[in-house]
């Protein structure tokens, strides 16, 4: 029986060697010897997602973007219809940008791609360990390692912003469009919410609740966003959505 030739550097222990991957180190060293677990490597990285977001974000004009389900499938009416109204605001010229993920996101970017092959389909995606979620109608996108630094983008990523039928993440963000639009911390933009059976209950209950039984909302903060019941309506909503100007450099800064 022929011995296997062992290499020098095989004799040596792999957390003593030179130039080996972190990932193939064990736990314990790989934490204690890769700097890239260090809080300081960290926050340059994130400086490093919000720099690289932003500048693709300036280059972006006349854009929307889509929020909803990740869960819905081709088959189902939200997503047929989140395709229609992409492709119909990207043949009046606007890029759509979504999370880059399924569902919802994926019938945005579908509905673009299908009608321009120039970048009009954006994906802000989030990359996994395990997985990409990134749909294959994406035309073009950074990529981001922090879901925290992707939703300042998706924040800042549009002069118009849909909402289709979604989770707690979809919710999340409604809240998070319209609390910085009722705290003046962005401009005010169009917020479109389509599908009444779904959104009416939830206005109601900010109209009943929020507002007339605990007064923890103005009035007027019910109309920092429109509830619509079709496509159509919500492009009209939209096509008429002015440039925002918080990101644009002016004589004043």
């Amino acid at each position: 029986m022929q011995s296997k030739n062992i290499s020098p550097e095989e004799t040596i222990p792999i957390s003593e060697r030179i130039n080996v991957p972190a990932k193939q180190l064990p736990p314990h060293v790989h934490k204690k010897h890769d700097f890239r677990e260090s809080i300081h490597w960290r926050i340059f990285r994130i400086m490093a997602e919000f720099v690289e977001g932003f500048q693709f974000l300036a280059d972006l004009k006349k854009t929307v973007s889509f929020f909803g389900s990740a869960r819905f499938s081709e088959r189902n009416m939200h997503y047929q219809e989140a395709v229609l109204l992409s492709r119909m605001l990207a043949e009046e010229g606007f890029t759509v940008v979504t999370g880059g993920g399924p569902g919802i996101l994926e019938a945005a970017n579908r509905g673009a791609a299908e009608v321009s092959h120039d970048h009009q389909s954006i994906g802000l995606n989030i990359e996994l360990a395990d997985e990409q979620r990134r749909n294959p109608y994406v035309q073009g996108g950074p990529g981001f390692h922090y879901f925290f630094t992707r939703k300042v983008m998706l924040s800042y990523a549009a002069q118009a912003y849909i909402f289709f039928p979604g989770g707690y993440g979809t919710l999340d963000e409604f809240f998070e469009i319209v609390t910085l639009i009722q705290t003046k911390k962005i401009e005010r933009l169009p917020v479109v919410l389509v599908g009444r059976d779904f959104w009416e209950p939830l206005v109601t209950w900010m109209r009943d609740n929020l507002y007339e039984s605990h007064a923890t909302i103005d009035e007027e903060d019910l109309s920092l966003f429109t509830l619509v019941n079709t496509v159509e309506e919500a492009f009209d909503v939209v096509k008429n959505s002015k440039e925002r100007t918080d990101l644009l450099f002016t004589d004043e800064h």
